[in-house]
């Protein structure tokens, strides 16, 4: 069949590009090798966030005293959650065909190559090869975790993520190499219900990409929390031979031997782009990603690329809204390009963390001058009542023109304070009109508005 538009992967980058392409009109296709929604619906974004509401819940159990209710025993049932985590996946899939029945897109599974010009080759689980014609194909094949040479991942003593959400049993302990969101997400889940964790993190701080005080305070928490943090350290080697692993670190005091029952690798991912046919074609890469201009086409006349494997953050909803630009461009319209510096992170530990734009040192790094304000939760009504003081919200601005320049986040629900920020940054709001914005009394939100006035020295609540 001849298509207009074959998208090969269905993750979060894939399938809402094939939507998009047919609320536009066009006749799509889409190929996958697994289950519809890619990594993130199956193995990533959504099952972490069930495991982590089910640590989250285990925690208000234990501290249920604090809110004058008794409860008896408290006990987890590993099982159980692992059973929660992979129902909410496959309903979330399941979600994805329904969508895809919906738009009358055709699903093809199998692994998908690029052949030739308009050409895909899908070889189903049978092995036999069945050609496919587009008109324009993308390629939206996300990414893995990613392997170390001396951290080769053997699927049971040295994990990645995949087989984080599947363990049969609670590790005893458990040492997490990398501290970016992966890594901080597993630690906090793992600790919550009973295990003895280390994060192992090669930089000074923390989760790195943040703003240096956020990373700082996080930090902070983690360690209340139980949790062992080794910064400025590296692992070294993994000695899988006897009952537990030994984990050698090297660190500014010297060396360390840790010893634990699994080692989780989560120092990144490595993109999908082997096998698929960019050679054959004469698609261009460099340093495993697939060279693109601002709407996602490579140097070949009808083949484009988004998500994990080209330029930007490795993030789902980045991905997406990739995918709906290079769409809305192939239909003829006239989409933005993406602002990479308005894209939010967030990562879903307790408390959670979220930002976006320029971090303070960034900013002056870029040669602004500043603005910084900042409000801590010990200060907001809604949190103290919530039993959610930690944190602060910190947001930077311009100080010629009040331009807002970012926002740093760390607390309870801060995930979903930050679109506030996008939605603000997008429409180039300055911080007095932040200020003159008024927000609904008490909620967490409103500390961003006292931020922003802190910035200014209108704060009334410090």
């Amino acid at each position: 069949m001849n298509y207009d538009l074959i998208v090969i992967g269905s993750g979060p980058g894939g399938y809402v590009a094939a939507i998009r392409a047919s609320q536009l009109g066009l006749k799509t296709a889409i190929i996958e090798k697994e289950s519809l929604g890619g990594v993130c619906l199956n193995w990533g974004c959504i099952p972490t966030k069930a495991l982590l509401k089910s640590a989250q819940v285990f925690e208000y159990v234990n501290h249920a005293a604090e809110y004058g209710i008794t409860i008896g025993d408290k006990s987890v049932d590993f099982e159980a959650i692992i059973k929660r985590s992979r129902g909410v996946a496959d309903g979330m899939s399941k979600g994805v065909q329904f969508l895809m029945k919906k738009n009358k897109i055709d699903v093809i599974m199998g692994f998908g190559k690029l052949k030739a010009k308009g050409v895909v080759e899908v070889k189903g689980s049978d092995g036999t090869p069945k050609d496919y014609t587009a008109t324009n194909i993308i390629i939206a094949t996300g990414g893995r975790s990613r392997e170390l040479p001396n951290l080769k991942q053997d699927n049971k003593k040295i994990i990645g993520y995949r087989q984080a959400m599947i363990l049969p049993k609670t590790p005893k302990s458990m040492v997490v190499v990398g501290s970016g969101a992966i890594g901080i997400e597993f630690a906090y889940f793992y600790n919550s219900i009973g295990t003895k964790v280390t994060v192992v993190e090669f930089l000074d701080n923390v989760v790195p990409l943040e703003d240096e005080e956020i990373s700082k305070a996080l930090a902070r928490s983690l360690k209340k929390q139980g949790i062992n943090i080794m910064t400025s350290s590296t692992v070294e080697s993994v000695d899988t031979s006897g009952p537990e692993c030994k984990v050698t670190v090297k660190t500014a005091a010297g060396t360390e031997i840790l010893d634990c029952e699994v080692v989780l690798s989560a120092v990144g991912i490595s993109t999908n782009i082997e096998g698929i046919g960019l050679e054959e074609v004469g698609v261009k890469t460099d340093k495993g990603k697939v060279l693109v201009d601002d709407y996602y086409k490579t140097n070949i006349d009808g083949v484009y690329a988004i998500g994990d494997i080209v330029k930007g953050q490795a993030l789902a909803h980045v991905a997406s809204a990739e995918g709906i630009i290079c769409v809305e461009k192939i239909a003829g319209h006239h989409p933005e390009p993406l602002n990479y510096n308005n894209i939010p992170g967030c990562t879903y530990c307790s408390p959670e963390i979220a930002s976006v734009g320029y971090t303070e040192k960034g900013a002056r790094d870029a040669g602004y001058e500043i603005k910084v304000g900042k409000f801590p939760f010990s200060a907001s009504g809604k949190a103290s009542a919530a039993g959610a003081k930690d944190g602060f919200i910190k947001l930077i601005f311009d100080a010629k023109y009040g331009e807002f320049l970012g926002a740093h986040m760390i607390g309870m629900n801060v995930t979903e304070l930050i679109a506030e920020v996008v939605t603000a940054r997008k429409l180039e709001a300055t911080g007095h009109e932040i200020i003159k914005s008024v927000h609904p009394h008490p909620t967490m939100s409103e500390a961003v508005m006292e931020a922003a006035a802190d910035a200014y020295g209108e704060c009334i609540h410090l």
